[in-house]
């Protein structure tokens, strides 16, 4: 084809709509067939952030539970309770029951929550009467627990019901409270009269707490047939060096720290002393309340 008749052919092509249509169109399909390569590209992008957005929103929900702390509570400081029947020395032993007998453990489910133990004496003087003299050691421990709160919380609220139930001894005559010092980390000693047909018996009743154990020691004396009554006075010093060698007991017991030991308590009922004073001892020792 000659130079000519190409030019001729291309100005003709120029001129003509119908060529002029079928570039466009081609360059329309052009354009079309990359928009759905656009559409795909974004769209994999948005539902890769919407992923993401979901994982991230469950790990940040994972993370905040794991975050909430749960419910603690303040070990109790001590974990268990001394032998009962050798809370209380020998020596002191001898002058408050003197020529009384071996000590009479009270039952208990659990030695590490409640313990008690009594001991009483009768001196015979013949024609001259007798004195009487009962003595009894319990101790009663509570554990922390979150729902109940801590040890030494329980501990004091139940020497606070303890002293009160003493108080109100059925029967009682000339009540008289007074603190105590030196013995664990609160005490007090009740004392009063109990008429009884055998004769007046003198009360002495010693509660003291120490950390979350709270100690309960009675003490009540008697002259009978005809023999003089007790000194209260002495008798209440009496009851109070058996309560600071208990309080000392638990300490001991524990070493000079402790820690809370998970378990529940049990209650354990102390022996019935002897009588005469069986009646006095069981008025003067209010029920502990179940710890557990």
């Amino acid at each position: 084809m000659s130079e000519g008749t190409m030019q001729l052919r291309a100005q003709r092509d120029q001129r003509d709509p119908r060529a002029k249509r079928a570039k466009r169109l081609t360059r329309v399909l052009v354009g079309a067939a990359a928009v759905p390569v656009m559409l795909v590209a974004a769209g994999c992008s948005s539902d890769s952030g919407s992923g993401d957005g979901k994982d991230k929103g469950a790990q940040e929900s994972a993370a905040s539970k794991s975050a909430s702390p749960s419910p603690t509570v303040r070990a109790a400081a001590f974990r268990k309770l001394p032998e009962p029947c050798s809370a209380v020395s020998k020596k002191t032993l001898d002058d408050l029951v003197p020529k009384g007998d071996s000590g009479k453990e009270g039952s208990s489910n659990d030695t590490s929550a409640r313990v008690s133990c009594s001991w009483d004496s009768l001196d015979d003087n013949g024609v001259k009467g007798s004195q009487f003299r009962w003595l009894s050691v319990s101790m009663l421990r509570f554990d922390s627990d979150v729902t109940r709160g801590e040890g030494d919380k329980l501990a004091r609220d139940y020497y606070q019901k303890q002293l009160g139930d003493v108080q109100g001894t059925e029967g009682a005559k000339g009540v008289k409270t007074a603190p105590v010092s030196g013995t664990g980390d609160e005490a007090s000693v009740v004392r009063y009269d109990l008429k009884k047909k055998e004769g007046t018996f003198k009360q002495q009743t010693v509660v003291a707490r120490v950390e979350n154990v709270v100690v309960t020691v009675d003490y009540n004396g008697a002259g009978l047939a005809g023999d003089k009554t007790p000194d209260a006075d002495d008798l209440v010093k009496d009851a109070q060096k058996a309560a600071k060698e208990a309080v000392a007991a638990v300490t001991k017991a524990n070493g000079t720290t402790g820690s809370d030991q998970p378990g529940g308590r049990s209650s354990g009922t102390p022996s019935a002393p002897k009588s005469p004073s069986d009646a006095a001892s069981q008025s003067a020792s209010a029920s502990p309340a179940k710890s557990g």
